[in-house]
């Protein structure tokens, strides 16, 4: 029953109405990208037609079940308004790293140009900030805030880190705007218009920044550690690209002087195949990977406990499963 969501989930009932309420929503989203202009509606269609795993509108379904008002028309606004928000942030995220491909697909920068994906993720950010006043003034007020963590994590992340500045706190105060903000207010939408209580809601958004978080820090070991076959991405990707990563920026740290070649290659462009094939394969032996794996299993645990402001049951275990998922994730 499960095969259709994002995450695994036990309970059968549970698993059912997520299902149907995961219909609606696809069905509302499929919509809310129509614009009157055709050229508009087949750009703003174009990664959404692309897939996905949905994590955030389902985030905001799965919260909602704390609440006494889960199936409620305001839950699945929500839930609209988390995807479009995201599939905006993804069109100009592929114009500022120049990527030729998204979800398997051709990125809209690729198959039209930047400009047309610029505003084609402006349209979608509208859309959403659309939506979000249909839900009241304190919506407005939490996207309006999420917005500019987001934007703000993506600026960050184009700037180096200042010569006093820790360079791993750096990153992770980038991925919590990127990455971690929409995954709060995507928790906390699902608790508010749920029906759930402040202390609830407080403990799920929390849980949510970090789940977020730790999202992006495991895609950032599958990028060392995957095979492509298993994962879908070329391994080594921002390795290539000189992205900092957790991995990366961990193995940095080291002072150990068996390290020294591998603190060379990353210090290099490894635009050419063979140096990039070496730091590959050390940075793939060296501590630093099961470091950052330590890392972001403790992360998760520190999102579980937070569900203990959460009965047991179906829906605590459902978010357990969800942390563990997005922490040791393969895909």
């Amino acid at each position: 029953m499960t095969s259709d969501l994002a995450l695994p989930i036990a309970d059968e009932a549970l698993a059912g109405r997520l299902l149907g309420r995961m219909a609606v929503v696809e069905e509302a989203l499929a919509g809310h990208v129509q614009s009157r202009a055709p050229f508009v509606t087949a750009a703003a269609s174009h990664l959404m037609e692309a897939g996905g795993k949905r994590f955030r509108p389902l985030l905001v379904l799965l919260a909602a079940e704390t609440g006494d008002r889960a199936g409620s028309d305001e839950v699945i606004t929500a839930a609209c308004v988390v995807e479009l928000t995201h599939l905006a942030s993804l069109y100009h995220e592929d114009v500022m790293d120049e990527a030729d491909l998204r979800r398997g697909a051709v990125s809209a920068n690729a198959r039209w140009d930047n400009h047309v994906a610029i505003l084609t993720g402006d349209f979608l950010f509208s859309k959403s900030s659309e939506l979000t006043a249909e839900l009241g003034a304190d919506a407005v007020r939490i996207q309006a805030r999420t917005f500019t963590r987001l934007v703000e994590g993506q600026i960050m992340e184009t700037v180096e880190p200042g010569p006093d500045e820790d360079a791993l706190a750096h990153y992770l105060d980038v991925v919590a705007g990127k990455t971690g903000s929409l995954l709060a207010t995507s928790a906390l939408y699902g608790a508010r218009f749920g029906g759930a209580s402040r202390e609830v809601e407080q403990a799920l958004t929390s849980y949510g920044e970090i789940v977020g978080s730790a999202f992006q820090l495991s895609d950032d070991i599958l990028d060392i550690a995957s095979e492509s076959d298993e994962s879908g991405k070329t391994p080594g990707t921002d390795l290539r690209e000189g992205v900092p990563t957790l991995p990366v920026l961990m193995a940095r740290a080291s002072t150990d002087p068996a390290d020294a070649r591998l603190l060379e290659l990353l210090a290099l462009d490894l635009g050419d195949d063979d140096l990039h094939a070496e730091a590959l394969d050390l940075l793939r032996k060296h501590p630093a990977m099961d470091e950052a794996r330590a890392y972001v299993l403790a992360r998760a645990a520190e999102a579980k406990a937070l569900l203990a402001a959460l009965p047991d049951g179906p829906v605590r275990t459902a978010l357990e499963s969800f942390a563990d998922v997005v922490a040791v994730r393969t895909t």
